[in-house]
């Protein structure tokens, strides 16, 4: 007898000898092959296969098909394995390559099909409407649109193209290639449009984005099923049509047509992307009286619509009571908590995830945790990704994982590991370009971002708005006037983007602060749409920077329409009234902040040491080594002093907007946490911060000196860019 963990195999009567032929009924009922239901592991199916081949059993190729059947489609499956015992067969039948056929069709390469259906008709062998099904699948898999169609010149030949499967495999086939003229002729000549082809052309357009051809399908259709349902609701909640999908479900409702597992899930996407949380909570309710609230899928949609729509605490509520946890459900948690700006929470949990589960994170995982560790600066555990991720996916073709590594080096400060990540990448998408772009410009370094965006076009990529943002705020960083005009008009008059609100932004900010009011306000007066906050308020940054108090009064005004319980407008405009002395206006402003309570969010700044987060506020006493960063602050106090520094005290009173009563200039949350990096790192180890607001003045020239004192790189990144502190100079060169 055999053994194993899990199945006990006992010898079997029958022995089957070559060149034999046993009845079906004999072959079909034989205990051997019973024992594949119920074999789990790889293992277990070498111990089953020894002993089909004891039996005799091997000599038969229904014994075959059904181990190759096994090893092709089960979810044990073992494809390798399979193309053993299938090179093994001297004439395999039909059913065997099929089966070998469907088992690549399902794989990681879908390709290998197309091999083995032309291994199959040189042969001799005739393809079956059982064949074509799985080969037309591996061409829409693979995006093999030539040899999709000559696919279909071997249907046509073979008589089989009005068979139903086949029928809307083609219609598939054609649809996913992105070719919907063909997808739409074969089924217009067709005399067989039933449900399952207009659901198939109806899918193809949604994929396309071209909803109202899906509608009017949707419309014509005889009949309609819950698939026909659940194609319409899908389109328009992937094309970010979210109303449209809801309303499709309302109607689905009206017609007592059954909502399953698929429409559930759809819906609380919908739901979890437009805000529609009293939906969600409804659908909520139906789960629950239909006896679905353990449906692991479901749960996990569940989990992601409460925490996309701010409910966090509900949706840890429901992932904490999951028993069996899988990778989706992890992801989504962290997803959420990402999504909704609480990225120590998802870190946290990441954490738990490696540490206390047996979930192994995937892609999706790292896609949600990444942009966490870059709002946070944790470029320790960012780099502990990247080393996973390459010891991990090193097939991986997708760009995003590697677009995502970069983006997080560069918000982490590393902006050549950011480049280093980019040029290892063998294949380079526009996302790909536009991080590492964004993130040369964020770092101050203009002429390289400008020397990438012509790279860029000599690789033949076409620029689109989010290129040329990063462009143009390069341009305002480093306050090239005529850079930016010339770029703003390649952007409008050779690559026909119409400008948004951030390229308006870009320029207005860099008018503004070279002192050319009068153009500025030319561009606000030609824009198609109203300005928002962010472009009235980068000009009334510059009117303080200039001392246009008439201007800024404008502004201001404009401001407190857009944002009226927002202090920093106001703020800003008592800071241009106390810089020409008008203490009247000064006061006037500060009385009526007072009156209506309105707060600024305090400064908060972060930094990794040791692979842990921690942030401060302004005078932060909460760290448990409070005492030590304080003793540090104070030597820093003395070490600036003894250099000659001098604060700018009018920093307090006045130059508020983005440090609103945060206290004593030393104890800005920027300075604890620099002080917390030198007590924490060795002598000469670059210090790393995020800071949520605009570092102010006074911080920036004590920081520029710090640097110099005790001769450490520092990196921050405020709320506008980065700043490389280093003997004395900021990368910024005071422009920020």
């Amino acid at each position: 007898m055999l053994s194993s963990p899990t199945i006990a195999i006992a010898p079997a009567p029958l022995h089957v000898l070559p060149s034999t032929d046993p009845p079906y009924k004999l072959l079909q009922s034989h205990p051997s092959l019973a024992l594949l239901s119920k074999c789990r592991s790889t293992r277990t199916l070498k111990q089953i296969h020894s002993q089909i081949i004891k039996t005799g059993l091997h000599n038969t190729q229904f014994a075959l098909s059904k181990l190759i059947e096994f090893c092709s489609i089960s979810p044990c499956s073992d494809l390798a394995y399979a193309v053993l015992l299938f090179e093994s067969i001297e004439q395999p039948n039909h059913l065997i390559w099929n089966t070998v056929i469907r088992g690549h069709s399902l794989s990681d390469s879908p390709a290998l099909a197309i091999d083995f259906f032309v291994r199959m008709i040189v042969s001799g062998a005739v393809p079956n409407c059982y064949t074509f099904p799985f080969v037309l699948k591996s061409c829409a898999r693979s995006g093999l649109a030539p040899e999709g169609r000559q696919v279909h010149a071997h249907i046509l030949k073979r008589g089989l193209d009005s068979d139903v499967f086949v029928h809307s495999s083609l219609i598939s086939m054609y649809a996913q290639n992105g070719d919907l003229e063909g997808a739409r002729l074969v089924f217009d000549k067709s005399s067989h449009r039933d449900t399952v082809s207009f659901t198939t052309l109806m899918t193809g357009y949604a994929l396309k984005g071209y909803m109202d051809d899906a509608k009017k399908l949707f419309d014509d259709m005889p009949r309609r099923d819950i698939v026909s349902w659940n194609a319409m609701i899908a389109g328009f909640t992937q094309c970010g049509k979210f109303d449209e999908a809801l309303e499709t479900f309302r109607k689905m409702q009206r017609k007592n047509v059954l909502p399953n597992e698929s429409t559930i899930v759809t819906v609380l996407v919908a739901c979890a992307q437009s805000g529609h949380i009293e939906l969600g909570k409804w659908v909520h309710s139906w789960i629950k009286d239909q006896g679905m609230g353990s449906n692991l899928r479901i749960v996990n949609s569940l989990i992601d619509m409460y925490s996309k729509n701010g409910d966090l605490e509900k949706a840890r509520s429901m992932f904490d009571a999951i028993q069996e946890k899988d990778v989706i459900s992890w992801n989504v948690m962290i997803g959420g908590y990402n999504h909704m700006n609480h990225h120590r929470e998802a870190l946290e949990l990441f954490r738990e995830m490696l540490l206390q589960s047996h979930v192994k994170p995937n892609d999706v995982t790292f896609l949600n945790v990444l942009p966490s560790c870059a709002c946070l600066c944790a470029l320790d555990l960012g780099k502990w990704i990247h080393v996973y991720v390459d010891k991990n996916y090193k097939n991986c073709t997708s760009t995003s994982l590697s677009t995502s590594l970069m983006d997080m080096y560069a918000k982490c400060g590393n902006i050549v590991a950011a480049e280093q990540v980019f040029r290892s990448m063998e294949h380079k998408s526009l996302a790909s370009w536009n991080a590492i772009l964004s993130g040369s410009a964020m770092h101050g370094e203009v002429e390289r971002a400008l020397e990438l965006f012509d790279e860029m076009l000599n690789e033949g990529f076409e620029p689109d708005e989010i290129t040329f943002v990063g462009v143009l705020s390069a341009c305002s960083h480093a306050g090239l006037v005529e850079f930016g005009r010339k770029n703003f008009t390649l952007m409008v008059d050779e690559f026909k983007i119409t400008p948004q609100l951030h390229h308006y932004g870009c320029m207005i900010n860099l008018l503004g602060r070279a002192g050319l009011f009068s153009e500025a306000e030319s561009m606000i007066r030609s824009m198609d749409m109203e300005p928002d906050e962010a472009i009235w308020g980068s000009l009334l940054k510059a009117c303080r920077i200039h001392r246009q108090v008439q201007l800024g009064e404008t502004v201001a005004q404009n401001l407190f329409k857009l944002e009226p319980s927002n202090p920093g407008a106001y703020i800003l405009l008592s800071n241009i009234y106390a810089e020409a002395g008008r203490w009247d206006d000064v006061a006037r402003i500060r009385t009526r902040l007072n009156d209506v309570g309105m707060k600024k969010v305090p400064g908060c700044t972060s930094i990794e040491v040791n692979s842990v987060v921690h942030e401060f506020l302004v005078a932060d006493k909460a760290h448990p080594q409070s005492e030590q960063i304080y003793k540090m602050l104070a030597e820093i106090d003395g070490l600036l002093e003894r250099a000659g520094f001098e604060p700018d005290t009018t920093e307090v009173l006045y130059d508020i907007d983005e440090e609103w009563k945060e206290g004593a200039l030393s104890q800005h949350s920027e300075r604890i946490a620099i002080a917390f990096g030198l007590i924490s790192t060795k002598p000469g180890t670059t210090i790393r911060i995020a800071k949520n607001l605009r570092v102010c003045r006074n911080c920036h020239s004590a920081t520029k000196l710090m640097s110099k004192i005790f001769n450490r790189d520092i990196i921050a990144r405020d709320r506008n860019r980065f700043h490389h502190f280093r003997h004395g100079s900021c990368s910024c060169k005071d422009c920020w």
